[in-house]
C-alpha cells in the first residue's frame, strides 16, 4: 500500500487568541483519529498541528489512498426465525441479505454459531475500504464540528451555483480557503461551503506573493515563511517569541528580563504570524505607581512585556511582539509608547485619588456594596469575618494578634471600593496593602490585608506572618460556613464561588502552619457569626473538607490505602496528617503488618455485629491461656505507646504495638470469642474493644488489610 503525507489547513479570519492552541490541537487530533479509525493512516503515522491568528492545519505523514479491505462478519437473526422446517430461506431472511446486497445465492454460505441459549446466522463479507476522499470528508466534519469553539457566528456565501443565491454558514470565524494536499495531489473534499485546492494566504502586508501556492503537502510550513512570511506553527512562533525577549532584554543590559507569563505568552503568539520584539519605553514619573498596577495595564490591556530590574523590580521599559517588520520601527515604536502613556497615566490618577481617604473611612461603604442576596452586604460580610478572626486569634495568640487580625479583618475588603479596584479587580488585596502602608498602619496588618486571599491558585504562596494567616483563614472560613448554609454547593465542574479553592486554602494553612486549631472547632465557632441567614451545615462541610485533603494527599503520592487509614479517623488537627500518614507508611513496612491489619478488620467487623460493647476486662473471667496473655500484653505494651502516641511520635507508637502480633494471632487460633457464657463472652469482646481502640489510635489499620 502506497502511502504519501497529508497536509490539511482551514483558512479563516482572525481566530480567537486565547482559544487559538486549544483549537488547533483540536483541529488536527480530531482529524488525525478519524483518519486512524478509518485504516488510512499506519502505525509509525505521525501529527504535526499548525495554527495561526488565521489558519488551522495539520499535517499527517504515511497516509494511504485508499483504506484496506476487512472483513467482517454480521449477525442476521436466529436459525429458527431464518430457516424453515426444511432448512429453507425464510422471507425474513431473504429481505435481510437483500439490504445488505446479497441475494438467496448466499443462504448456503451463512454460518451457525451460538449466541446466547439460541443459534444464530452470520453472515460473512468483505467491505472495501474508504478512499481517502470519502474518509478524509468524514474526518473534515468531525473536525470541525468537535472543535471547542467559544462562541459560533454566522454569515453568508455565496452558493456559486447557475443561479445567484447565499447560504448560511456557522463557524467561529468566517472562513475563506480550503487546502487538502495529499503529496501533490489535491484530495477533492468540501467544507463551509469552500473546496480544497493548492493555495492560502500569507501575511497580511507582508507576504511575497498572493496567494500562496503550496506545491505539496511537505512543503507547506517552509513555504507560508518564504513566499507567506508566516510561521505556521504555533510551538515555533512562540518559541521565537522567547529568543527575541530574551535578546530583547539582553540589549537593555543591567540584568533586564521581561515578566514570565506564559497565558500572555500564549495569547501574543496567538495574535502575530510574523513575530518582531521591539524595546519601548514610557516616562520614570510613573514608576512612583505601584509596579503590580502599571504591569497589569500593560499586560491586560495592551499585551506588552514589562521588563523588571535584576532586582525584580519594574523599569520604564517595556517590550512589543509586532506583527509587522518594517525597516524603520520608530513609528511602530512610537505608537505603542503614545498608546501606553494613557493607561499609565489613568493607573496615576486612580492612585493619587485613592489616597486622598484613608481605608478606615471607606468601611460604611461597603454596605452599599452587595456580597449575596441571601448573606446581605460586603459590610456585613466584613462584621462576620471580623468575629470569626477574633475567635481564631484568641486561641492562637495574645490580646495583641487579636487587635491587629480585628483591624486588618475591618479593613480588608474597603480597598473594593476604590477607584483603582474598580478599574483593575484583580489588584483586590494588593492595593489595600498599599493604602494600609499610606495610612500608617502597622505593617503586619498592610501585609495582612494584601495577604488575606491567599493562597489565589495552586502553588500560590500562604500569607507572611501569623495576621495574616488569621485573617485568611476567616475570611475562607466566611465563604464556606455561609455558602453551605445556604445550600450553594458546588456542582460538577461548577464552583462559582470557588469553594474548593477556598477548602484547600484551609486546608493548607492547617497543614503547613501547623496551627494548633481543630476543624471541627473552626467550623462551629463560624456558624454563630451568620445568625438566623443559615442553617448550620458543618456536618457537609466537614465532609467536603476532608474529600479535598483526601485528594490533595493522594496527588501528592499517598496511596489511596494510606489516606484512607489516616482520614478514616477524622484527625481534628490537619496538622497531624501528615505525621500519621508518615507513621502508617512505616507501619505497613513492618513485617507484622498484614497480619495485624487483617486482625484489626477482623476484630472491627466481630465488634459490629455485638451490641455497644464497653472496652473494660474483668481478669477474673480470663480463663484460656491466650486471652490472658493478650490481656497482659496489652497491658503492657498500650501505655508505652499510648505515651509515645500523646507525645506526636506516631510511628514508634505503631511499631511497639506492632509486638503484640503474636499474642494477637495466638488469641484469634485458640478463643471462641462468641462464648456459650454471657459474661465470658462479653468480657471477651471486652478485650477486643480494648485492643481495637489502641491499635486505632493512629488511623483505621484495616484500611490496609488486603
Amino acid at each position: 500500500m502506497t502511502t504519501h503525507n497529508l497536509l490539511v489547513e482551514l483558512f479563516v479570519e482572525e481566530l480567537p487568541p486565547k482559544a487559538l492552541k486549544k483549537l488547533g490541537d483540536a483541529f488536527a487530533g480530531v482529524l488525525f483519529d478519524q483518519l486512524k479509525a478509518q485504516g488510512l493512516t499506519g502505525a509509525d503515522a505521525a501529527l504535526t498541528p499548525f495554527a495561526s491568528p488565521r489558519r488551522l492545519a495539520a499535517h499527517i505523514t504515511a497516509v494511504a489512498a485508499q483504506a484496506a479491505d476487512k472483513a467482517q462478519s454480521q449477525k442476521l437473526m436466529p436459525v429458527s426465525v431464518g430457516l424453515d422446517a426444511a432448512g429453507n430461506a425464510t422471507p425474513a431472511l431473504l429481505k435481510k441479505l437483500q439490504a445488505l446486497g446479497a441475494d438467496a445465492s448466499a443462504v448456503a454460505g451463512l454460518k451457525r454459531a451460538p449466541d446466547g441459549k439460541a443459534e444464530a446466522l452470520f453472515y460473512d463479507s468483505t467491505v472495501q475500504g474508504a478512499t481517502l476522499a470519502e474518509g478524509l470528508q468524514k474526518a473534515l466534519a468531525e473536525a470541525i464540528a468537535k472543535l471547542p469553539i467559544p462562541k459560533v457566528m454566522s454569515y453568508q456565501l455565496e452558493t456559486g451555483c447557475a443561479l445567484p443565491g447565499w447560504s448560511s454558514v456557522s463557524f467561529v470565524r468566517p472562513a475563506h480557503g480550503l487546502v487538502a494536499l495529499h503529496g501533490r495531489t489535491v484530495v477533492p473534499v468540501e467544507a463551509l461551503g469552500l473546496k480544497a485546492g493548492n493555495t492560502t494566504q500569507g501575511h497580511r502586508f507582508e507576504a511575497a506573493v498572493s496567494p500562496v501556492v503550496l506545491q505539496d503537502a511537505d512543503g507547506y510550513a517552509a513555504t507560508l515563511a518564504k513566499d507567506g512570511a508566516v510561521i505556521a506553527s504555533f510551538a515555533e512562533r512562540r518559541a521565537e517569541i522567547v529568543r527575541q525577549l530574551a535578546a530583547a532584554a539582553a540589549k537593555v543590559g543591567g540584568g533586564a528580563k521581561a515578566i514570565e507569563d506564559d497565558a500572555l505568552l500564549d495569547e501574543v503568539t496567538a495574535l502575530v504570524e510574523r513575530p518582531n520584539v521591539l524595546i519601548c519605553e514610557f516616562e520614570k514619573q510613573f514608576l512612583d505607581v505601584p509596579q503590580e498596577c502599571l504591569i497589569l495595564t500593560m499586560k491586560a490591556n495592551q499585551k506588552y512585556f514589562p521588563l523588571l530590574d535584576a532586582a525584580g523590580k519594574l523599569t520604564n521599559q517595556f517590550l512589543v511582539v509586532s506583527n509587522i517588520r518594517p525597516d524603520d520601527a520608530s513609528f511602530v515604536i512610537g505608537g505603542n509608547e503614545r498608546v501606553v502613556r494613557p493607561r499609565l497615566a489613568d493607573a496615576k490618577f486612580f492612585f493619587d485619588q485613592d489616597r486622598k481617604k484613608t481605608l478606615a473611612s471607606r468601611v460604611d461603604g461597603l454596605g452599599k456594596v452587595v456580597y449575596h442576596n441571601k448573606l446581605g452586604t460586603q459590610g456585613e460580610r466584613v462584621t462576620r469575618v471580623r468575629a470569626i478572626a477574633q475567635a481564631i486569634a484568641a486561641q492562637l495568640g495574645d490580646a495583641t494578634l487579636v487587635a491587629q487580625a480585628d483591624q486588618a479583618a475591618q479593613l480588608a475588603k474597603t480597598d473594593l471600593v476604590t477607584d483603582m479596584v474598580g478599574e483593575f479587580p484583580e489588584l483586590q488585596g494588593t492595593m489595600g496593602g498599599y493604602y494600609a502602608l499610606n495610612d500608617g498602619l502597622p505593617e503586619a496588618v498592610a501585609h495582612a490585608i494584601e495577604d488575606h486571599y491567599k493562597p489565589r491558585f495552586a502553588g500560590d504562596s500562604l500569607p507572611r506572618n501569623r495576621v495574616g494567616v488569621v485573617v485568611a483563614l476567616a475570611d475562607k472560613l466566611e465563604t464556606l460556613v455561609g455558602m453551605f448554609g445556604i445550600g450553594n454547593l458546588p456542582t460538577g465542574d461548577k464552583d462559582p464561588f470557588a469553594l474548593r479553592r477556598h477548602a484547600l486554602g484551609v486546608i493548607r494553612m492547617l497543614t503547613e502552619q501547623d496551627l494548633a486549631l481543630d476543624l471541627a472547632g473552626l467550623l462551629a465557632s463560624a456558624v454563630p457569626a451568620f445568625g438566623d441567614k443559615i442553617t448550620d451545615a458543618s456536618a457537609a462541610l466537614a465532609d467536603f473538607v476532608y474529600d479535598r485533603l483526601a485528594g490533595s494527599l493522594r496527588e501528592q503520592g499517598f496511596s489511596a490505602q494510606e489516606v484512607d487509614a489516616v482520614l478514616a479517623l477524622r484527625p481534628q488537627r490537619l496538622g497531624d496528617v501528615a505525621k500519621r500518614l508518615a507513621a502508617v507508611r512505616a507501619f505497613a513496612a513492618l513485617p507484622e503488618a498484614p497480619a495485624l491489619a487483617a486482625a484489626n478488620k477482623r476484630i472491627g467487623n466481630i465488634l459490629k455485629k455485638a451490641d455497644a460493647v464497653d472496652a473494660h476486662v474483668n481478669p477474673q473471667l480470663l480463663v484460656e491461656p491466650a486471652e490472658v496473655a493478650l490481656h497482659k500484653a496489652v497491658l503492657q505494651v498500650t501505655p508505652q505507646a499510648r505515651a509515645q502516641f500523646d507525645a506526636g511520635d506516631y510511628a514508634t507508637s505503631l511499631q511497639t504495638l506492632a509486638a503484640l502480633r503474636a499474642t494477637v494471632d495466638a488469641f484469634f487460633d485458640d478463643v471462641m470469642v462468641n462464648a456459650e457464657a454471657m459474661d465470658v463472652r462479653l468480657n471477651r469482646l471486652g478485650l477486643l474493644a480494648m485492643l481495637h481502640a489502641e491499635m486505632n489510635r493512629v488511623a483505621d489499620l484495616s484500611k490496609l488489610a488486603a
